[in-house]
């Protein structure tokens, strides 16, 4: 036990699974208690998080050009640049709550820094402040998250500079969301960052977050009578330590507890006595692009047949570099954003704006911090759905209600405009108007059916607004409703579905596929006979992935180019992200991407192609490993420094999702970083998470729930530590 002092006792115990309990005498010593914890045990991640989100990586970490262009990823993105100034507007509670939280990080790391950052790098430590949480919070709401809207923005502009026929962009993406999209305009864009830019890859140090599944169930269809919620985020899992902490913070005989994020105060997924919340990422478009048309320096503004030309403001950033030159670099930004390109260039140049960067951050941190006390799911909807970061919410309280609700600044655009193709900066009517209140963003209460499920799909039915333009795919969502139709649910069932690898999508194409199959072939029979499973002995299931990578080669090749679109399937999670798009076009009976073929023959050549591979379990191509965030692939395997490897289960549309893929040219991952089951009809919650408590590679918390997660067991926590299971 470890015994502090911050306006009364702070006490910090370890449970049986090394997850830190902070009890404290107020609500203040508390917080910086988990400050303490968390520098304590993740102080390696959040210094790493603060380095690279301030864009010193280059001054602190290594001068290579790479990390130059991460740093000028990040000076970008300027999410640091104006959290100083936003501290001011938090009210006076929640300023004080940041405070204290920050000064028990000071105070751990006032005495002890981890060897890396000592030794090694020889970093010198600076004191965390309340803006740095601000800088992290935003960090994590864009990474993979806001990011995978942006490149498929992006790639859009670039399938209408190749040349792609609109008709075949319209089937892709949809008619409505490219109705008022101007070609000649987009093919005058002058592109400085293409696709997936040498600027992203920044993510071999920070875990990508992404997709997520959570539902929650009402008492009508559990045993109990009293409803439980399910929450496994869907992010990069092959980096240690684990981008969530657990923690049990305790103060007044109250007790909240579940996943923090490193860095930032509060419990963002997780419960109190009275309340549980969960969350997944939405697919919200927050995120938009205008074509500034640009000239010495100078951007274009017309109005009533008037031109103005107004010139842009330049921020400019050094960035220091270890034992080389510092560099300049020059940022131009308007009302429209950071400007992609150089405005004393002649030209045709994009603006990028994210709704939840410049001038956010305190609603969000208030919010997070807020969930502590809150009672009830209405008032639990409410508090949430301030978030400036956009999450769909689940909720449920111990007096049985469950409910649903987004959060997210979604911009209130001209109404011709989804948001999704670049519009002309210079006509102002396409300017956003402010941001619409979440009361109106998609929501449920006590829905008749007695669940909610969530899985990144497309949910705009639930509001007045429309803030989705790209979603997932809706069979993960789909397959965890039909588990959940029954009523005698319990935490078992939960997780099993957590755990569940059954593929809708492959049950969609089987229904063509099984008809085509040539009788008298083994591997045909192999393929006839699987059962859409994605276990990892399943031979099944590895022919049909020879088949489905066959079957995109076969319809978007010809028109994509075979280079491009191995770069978007190798290299990139945008196939992942938005395989559903394709999907429609892949199952329609008919499709201009098909050209003069008929789909029965489009569907024949590719899985001629899949027979000509040796069948293998699928667990063969589903191996990672487990690297360190700084040591990773620097030190022989025996020291433990990084771990596994581990066979990764599922695939892209099963509920236990399981993808690996390349980006910034290294593996990276797609599965359940964290499972948590809530039953209200006991205390505490079920829980597992693909890593430990630890970021110290040579402490025993380092890996110790790894076995567990790969066998789908969950561990009981509890508020009191004495009484762990």
């Amino acid at each position: 036990m470890i015994e502090l002092t911050h306006n009364g006792p702070v006490k910090i115990q370890r449970d049986t699974n090394g997850i830190p309990h902070i009890t404290a005498e107020t609500e203040s010593g508390m917080y910086f208690g988990q400050g303490y914890a968390q520098a304590m045990d993740r102080g390696r991640q959040i210094l790493l998080m603060r380095i690279l989100a301030r864009g010193r990586g280059s001054e602190l970490l290594e001068s290579s050009d790479e990390m130059l262009e991460i740093d000028k990823f990040f000076r970008r993105m300027n999410w640091s640049g104006d959290s100083s100034q936003l501290v001011a507007k938090l009210d006076a509670d929640t300023a004080k709550l940041a405070e204290s939280f920050v000064e028990g990080i000071n105070h751990y790391f006032s005495t002890r820094m981890p060897f890396e950052f000592k030794y090694l790098l020889r970093v010198k430590y600076e004191l965390w402040k309340v803006e740095d949480c601000i800088t992290i919070s935003r960090m994590i709401g864009y990474i993979g998250l806001q990011q995978s809207q942006a490149e498929i923005e992006r790639l859009l502009v670039q399938f209408v500079q190749a040349g792609i026929d609109r008709k075949l962009l319209e089937e892709l993406f949809s008619t409505t969301a490219l109705d008022k999209m101007d070609e000649k305009m987009i093919r005058q864009i002058r592109l400085g960052e293409r696709i997936v830019p040498a600027s992203l890859q920044w993510n071999r140090m920070i875990p990508k977050v992404l997709a997520s599944n959570n539902w929650v169930v009402s008492g009508t269809r559990t045993t109990s009578g009293k409803p439980i919620l399910c929450n496994d985020p869907h992010l990069e899992i092959n980096r240690l330590p684990n981008v969530w902490q657990e923690m049990v913070l305790t103060f007044a005989n109250r007790s909240v507890m579940g996943a923090a994020m490193p860095g930032v105060p509060g419990i963002l997924i997780g419960r109190n006595p009275d309340i549980a919340w969960g969350a997944t990422y939405t697919f919200m478009d927050a995120v938009d692009s205008w074509a500034e048309e640009c000239r010495q320096g100078s951007y274009k503004r017309s109005q009533f047949l008037r031109v103005q030309w107004v010139r842009f403001k330049e921020r400019r950033e050094i960035i220091k570099r270890k034992k080389k030159p510092d560099h300049l670099e020059i940022f131009y930004e308007n009302e429209h954003g950071v400007l992609d390109g150089n405005p004393a260039e002649e030209g045709v140049y994009l603006a990028t704006r994210w709704a939840s960067g410049s001038g956010t951050g305190p609603v969000s941190l208030r919010a997070i911090m807020a969930m502590f006390h809150v009672k009830n799911v209405k008032d639990g909807m409410d508090t949430m759905g301030q978030l400036e970061m956009s999450f769909n919410w689940l909720l449920a309280d111990k007096n049985g209600n469950i409910g649903y609700q987004m959060s997210g600044l979604m911009p209130r655009r001209h109404k011709d405009w989804s948001g999704l193709a670049p519009m002309p900066g210079w006509d102002s009517s396409y300017d956003w108007k402010g941001f619409v209140s979440h009361k109106e963003l998609p929501h449920s209460y006590n829905p008749k059916e007695g669940y909610i499920v969530t899985a990144n799909n497309d949910l705009n039915a639930l509001g007045s607004v429309a803030p989705i333009n790209m979603s997932m795919g809706s069979y993960r969502a789909d397959r965890i409703e039909k588990l959940l139709k029954r009523n005698d649910l319990t935490v078992e069932d939960m997780a099993k579905i957590q755990m569940d690898t059954y593929s809708l999508q492959a049950e969609k194409f089987m229904e063509i596929v099984s008809p085509l199959l040539p009788d008298g072939n083994d591997r045909a029979q192999i393929l006839r006979n699987w059962n859409k499973q994605y276990t990892p002995d399943s031979e099944g299931a590895y022919i049909f992935e020879r088949f489905y990578d066959a079957l995109l080669d076969e319809v978007l090749g010809p028109v994509m180019g075979r280079q491009v679109l191995d770069h978007l399937r190798r290299e990139t999670g945008i196939l992942i992200d938005f395989y559903s798009y394709v999907d429609k076009i892949l199952l329609s009976r008919k499709s201009r991407w098909f050209g003069d073929r008929k789909r029965e023959d489009i569907y024949t050549a590719a899985i001629n192609k899949a027979l000509t591979h040796e069948p293998k379990a699928y667990g063969s191509g589903q191996k990672l490993l487990l690297k360190n965030i700084l040591l990773g692939g620097k030190f022989p395997r025996f020291l433990g420094i990084d771990r596994g490897p581990i066979v990764l289960l599922g695939n892209r549309a099963t509920p236990h999702q399981g993808q690996i893929y390349r980006s910034g040219g290294r593996d990276t991952s797609f599965a359940p970083s964290y499972r948590m089951v809530c039953n209200f009809a006991e205390e505490g919650l079920y829980t597992s998470i693909i890593g430990g408590p630890s970021d110290n590679p040579f402490s025993r918390l380092y890996a110790n729930d790894v076995d567990r997660w790969l066998k789908g067991e969950l561990k009981k926590v509890n508020a009191n530590p004495e009484t762990e299971a």
